[in-house]
């Protein structure tokens, strides 16, 4: 499942494996969990992992700022919403 994958991905590189707070909709920004950097790991993650090319309009809140926005995004990237 996407948001499994991305919720390791998360925890893994910015939570040292301590997910135990992550929520699905919590924001990664406001919470600190990510910075502009991070946004950009995350951004690699995609792109290698799921095999799509995200687009510099596409960098915002709305597609990157939790991991149901972060699926959501996949999804419709892959066609499936």
């Amino acid at each position: 499942m996407i948001k499994d994958e991305i919720r390791r991905f998360i925890i893994e590189k910015f939570l040292l494996n301590s997910g135990d707070h992550l929520d699905d909709d919590m924001s990664l920004l406001e919470t600190n969990t990510v910075d502009s950097v991070g946004i950009l790991e995350i951004v690699g993650f995609i792109e290698n992992h799921f095999n799509l090319k995200v687009e510099d309009e596409e960098l915002t809140a709305e597609n990157l700022d939790s991991i149901n926005k972060i699926a959501r995004f996949i999804e419709k990237k892959q066609g499936k919403f």
